[in-house]
C-alpha cells in the first residue's frame, strides 16, 4: 500500500479507484479518487479457496460493472483478487503487477501456480520491477507469456529524502540499521550472527516486526550481543525516514526471492552505504553501489561490515554511489512509465 500510495499520486492525470481490503490508511485517500473496501471474508488457502474465489468474484464483478474502468491494475500476479478480476473483466484489459510473494507462492504450491497461470493468460501485460523477477516468472510459466512481460522499476518520492549534513568521517565501529519483516526469507538472523563475527564492535538497530522477533532477541543474548543489538518495533515510513540519516550504513539480508527491495533505495536516498545480499534482483537495482555478501552467510556479511568500517575513503565513495544510484528510482518515473503502458494497452 505504501508503494501504491506513492505510485498513484505520481499519476495525477489518471482517475484511480482502489479496490481492496481494510485497513486502508485514511491518509492515503489523496492517492485515489475512490476507495472501495471488500466485504468477502479472506480465505487465501485451504479447502475453502474455491468458495472464497467464487464469492469474491461475485462481489468484484458487481463493482467492476458499476465503476466500468478503462483498465484494471491487478496487484499481485496470481492472488485471489487478481483471479476474480480475470473472471469478471470481460473486454476490460488487465495489467497484472507482480510483487514477489505471489511468485514465491506459485513456486511452492501447484494450486497457486495454476492461479498464476490463469491470471497471466488473461492479462494484456505483466509488470515486474526487475528483469530478474521477469525471468523467474517467464521460467515458471514455461515461457508462454514472454511477450507480455514489461520491466518497470519501482521508485520512491526522492524529494522527501534527507541526507545528514556531515557524513561519517574516519574509521571505527559502525552504527548499522536493518528494517523490514522479521521472517525466515528476510533472514535477519544473518545480521545478528554476523555481529558476533566482526573484528570491530559494530552496533545494530533492528526495526520491524514478525514471527521471528522473539527468537532473534534470544539469539542476540546467547551470542553476548545484548549491548550491541537494539530491537525496535515497526515504524511508519515517515518516522523511519527521519531516523535513517542517524545511522552509518544499512544492512540487507534477504536470502531467497526479493522482488525489488524498496527499502534499499530508501536507505541509499538518505546517504547510507548498503551491505546487501548478492541476489540477482538486488544486484540489478544496486549496480555498483554497495558491498555484497553471500545470502544467509554471517561470516561473509561480517567481512563486508568490517570492510566498510575500516576504510573511510571507501565509505565516502559508497555514500556518493548510494545517492547517485537512488536517483535512478524516482516514483514519478515509475508512474509515468506505468501510465504510458496503460494507455498503450487501452488503445
Amino acid at each position: 500500500m505504501i508503494l501504491a500510495n506513492d505510485l498513484y499520486r505520481a499519476m495525477p492525470e489518471t482517475r484511480t479507484t482502489f479496490l481492496g481490503r481494510e485497513p486502508v490508511d485514511q491518509e492515503w485517500r489523496a492517492a485515489f479518487d475512490q476507495l472501495i473496501t471488500l466485504s468477502t471474508s479472506k480465505r487465501p488457502q485451504g479447502p475453502d479457496f474455491d468458495l472464497y474465489v467464487d464469492e469474491l468474484t461475485r462481489e468484484v464483478g458487481a463493482l467492476v460493472e458499476k465503476t466500468r474502468p478503462d483498465a484494471i491494475h491487478a496487484q499481485y500476479l496470481g492472488f485471489a483478487l487478481s483471479l476474480a478480476f480475470t473472471r469478471t473483466a470481460g473486454k476490460i484489459p488487465i495489467i497484472a503487477i507482480a510483487h514477489g510473494p505471489d511468485v514465491m507462492a506459485a513456486e511452492r504450491n501447484e494450486r497457486e501456480r495454476e492461479t498464476l497461470h490463469e491470471v497471466a493468460a488473461a492479462s494484456a501485460a505483466i509488470v515486474t520491477p526487475t528483469s530478474a523477477l521477469a525471468d523467474r516468472i517467464d521460467r515458471l510459466t514455461g515461457r508462454r507469456f514472454t511477450d507480455l512481460l514489461t520491466v518497470i522499476p519501482w521508485g520512491i518520492p526522492l524529494s522527501y529524502a534527507r541526507v545528514r549534513d556531515q557524513p561519517p568521517d574516519g574509521t571505527g565501529p559502525l552504527s548499522l540499521v536493518h528494517a523490514g519483516r522479521l521472517d525466515d526469507n528476510k533472514s535477519t538472523i544473518t545480521a545478528v550472527e554476523a555481529l558476533a563475527l566482526t573484528d570491530q564492535p559494530h552496533h545494530l538497530t533492528v526495526i520491524g516486526h514478525g514471527t521471528l522477533r522473539e527468537y532473534l532477541e534470544q539469539r542476540a543474548i546467547e551470542l553476548g550481543l545484548r549491548d550491541r543489538i537494539q530491537f525496535e518495533p515497526f515504524l511508519p515510513r515517515a518516522e523511519l525516514w527521519r531516523r535513517l540519516p542517524n545511522f552509518d550504513a544499512f544492512v540487507f539480508t534477504t536470502r531467497g526471492l526479493e522482488a525489488f527491495g524498496l527499502v534499499l533505495i530508501e536507505a541509499q536516498a538518505h546517504g547510507l552505504p548498503v551491505a546487501y545480499s548478492d541476489l540477482p534482483g538486488v544486484r540489478e537495482i544496486m549496480g555498483n553501489a554497495g558491498v555484497p555478501h553471500t545470502p544467509g552467510d554471517p561470516r561473509s556479511l561480517a567481512a563486508a561490515l568490517d570492510e566498510m568500517g575500516r576504510n573511510c575513503h571507501r565509505s565516502r565513495a559508497l555514500t556518493m554511489a548510494a545517492l547517485n544510484n537512488a536517483r535512478r528510482y524516482n516514483i514519478t518515473t515509475t508512474g509515468r512509465r506505468l501510465r504510458e503502458l496503460t494507455l498503450r494497452v487501452i488503445s
